[in-house]
């Protein structure tokens, strides 16, 4: 019997690497840095051996796909933000045997997984970011599932994180965290404006739905949430069409999930998009599916969650 340890929502902004380098942005990221050096520490201090990503840098077209390679090793330079990213040097284990057991449990589940261990696919920046603060040490095993779903139902990413948590629990030996790495509202600033909303949202609607957001995560409105889903990823212009969410929001167990979030990056602006490193309680939950149907069905039309 494994255990689910840590559950979190994380940024990614390519401007954490910024705030590394020498120049004009040179240290403006730390928050965001030590946040994710703080989720690091817990996640040591837990017995955390593996973390698996969900990323939403990771583009799929059919079926979802973990990346679990024995080793990871390169120079990584982004193709959005070449500016930004270039160049990044990264290193880490992975977890074959973790990677393929998540995907048959998931494929148990109805949900259609292949897992990828003997391939030269290597992770996008929505894992590297994050594992470049939380794991310089190489401590932790990664494990990446594709969470930039472009034909998927939210249901089936739920029900994939619901399954991903059984995989842990009842076969796994070990002890495992799972990221959600993805922005909340994600609308990039207008070619041109960039550098004026290098640390603003892009605008007031949406930094108010996000700021709402948290504070329903902070209370433990799950299902409101949950239910609201489809139509926030839509209007509020979700990362990876909020894919990664509804994964993370499966594995602690959907609308019956009674944790209270806890903000460890306060919410800030990044290009116009709204960025968060929260952790989410991992508590008891029983039974073999999730409650995943009302995602669907909050708007009255099915399309609404097919994003």
């Amino acid at each position: 019997m494994g255990k689910l340890a840590l559950a979190a929502k994380i940024t990614h902004v390519p401007s954490m690497y910024l705030s590394e380098l020498d120049g004009p942005r040179k240290g403006t990221r730390q928050d965001a840095i030590d946040g994710h050096r703080e989720i690091g520490r817990r996640c040591r201090a837990l017995g955390v051996d593996t973390i698996v990503v969900f990323d939403t840098h990771w583009l799929v077209n059919a079926s979802y796909h973990i990346n679990c390679a024995p080793h990871f090793k390169g120079l990584y330079t982004s193709n959005e933000l070449p500016h930004f990213i270039s160049n990044m040097g990264f290193e880490f284990p992975g977890n074959p045997a973790l990677g393929k057991l998540l995907a048959k449990v998931c494929n148990d589940h109805g949900v259609e997984t292949l897992a990828h261990d003997a391939t030269t696919l290597g992770p996008e920046y929505g894992t590297l970011v994050p594992m470049r603060y939380m794991n310089a040490d190489q401590q932790f095993k990664v494990v990446s599932v594709s969470a930039l779903c472009m034909a998927h139902y939210l249901n089936d990413s739920a029900r994939l994180g619901w399954a991903i948590r059984r995989a842990i629990e009842d076969h796994y030996d070990g002890t495992a965290a799972v990221f959600a790495s993805g922005s909340l509202s994600h609308r990039f600033a207008q070619n041109g404006l960039a550098p004026e909303f290098a640390f603003k949202i892009w605008s007031p609607f949406l930094e108010t739905l996000d700021q709402e957001v948290v504070r329903m995560w902070q209370r433990g409105d799950w299902g409101d949430f949950c239910a609201m889903l489809p139509e926030y990823a839509a209007k509020g212009h979700g990362e990876g069409f909020m894919h990664d969410t509804a994964m993370l929001l499966g594995a602690l167990g959907w609308s019956d999930y009674d944790g209270q979030a806890e903000v460890v990056t306060p919410y800030f602006g990044a290009s116009g998009t709204g960025q968060i490193n929260v952790v989410f309680p991992v508590t008891p939950q029983a039974g073999d599916a999730i409650p995943v149907a009302q995602a669907s069905s909050a708007l009255g039309y099915q399309a609404a969650s097919r994003l």
